[in-house]
């Protein structure tokens, strides 16, 4: 992933600072795009000189591998939420939902997730980052359903995988639905989906 240029003696406020330049810079990355928005308007945003951004990150490439990385660690601990909440794994599962909606219905969040999609097209770097990260979190989810406790034990192999592209482009076309139609309703959209991710999540008769 991506290097540090610069080595700090407080790892805290370098940590502290990298976050702050991660969150200008998507903030930058939904309001302009990626290629709109430079290092300028990153550093402005940030508050602090691209002379001292560079302290952190070589390129603005860095900068967004850098957030493509902190949204795998956050999506590899809400599978390992998962996996550690004892019970019945599907009912896990399905009481999971409503946190995979609201992240899938963020407007705020999907800007800069449709941005890093349009970057991936054009940048076989990000696009091979962004299929990592799709490769462990299908991993993850592969694990949670035949690992211990996983109701789909004994499946076949292609089936399991089949299930999990289904579920996953469910969730991932949420966000283009939410965009079209800025009224969906999620609760409703959650009660209407329980049924459906169910039915994948269980072996079929």
């Amino acid at each position: 992933m991506t290097q540090k240029t610069k080595r700090h003696s407080d790892p805290a406020l370098a940590e502290a600072r990298r976050n702050q330049v991660l969150c200008a810079a998507a903030d930058c990355f939904r309001r302009k795009g990626y290629h709109g928005a430079g290092m300028a308007e990153i550093s402005k945003t940030a508050g602090m000189s691209a002379g001292h951004i560079y302290n952190y990150f070589a390129s603005k490439e860095a900068i967004i591998e850098s957030i493509v990385e902190r949204d795998m660690e956050e999506m590899f601990s809400i599978f390992r939420e998962f996996a550690d909440k004892p019970g019945d794994r599907v009912s896990v599962l399905l009481d999971g939902l409503n946190r995979g909606v609201e992240r899938h219905t963020d407007l705020n969040q999907g800007a800069l997730d449709l941005e890093m999609l349009a970057e991936a097209a054009r940048n076989e770097k990000i696009a091979n980052l962004l299929r990592e990260s799709d490769a462990h979190a299908r991993d993850s989810m592969r694990e949670l359903l035949i690992g211990e406790r996983g109701p789909l034990q004994g499946a076949a192999l292609d089936e399991i995988n089949a299930r999990i592209e289904v579920m996953f482009s469910v969730m991932g076309g949420l966000l283009l639905r939410k965009m079209l139609n800025p009224s969906l309703d999620t609760e409703q959209l959650i009660k209407a989906l329980r049924p459906t991710m169910q039915t994948l999540l269980l072996p079929f008769e």
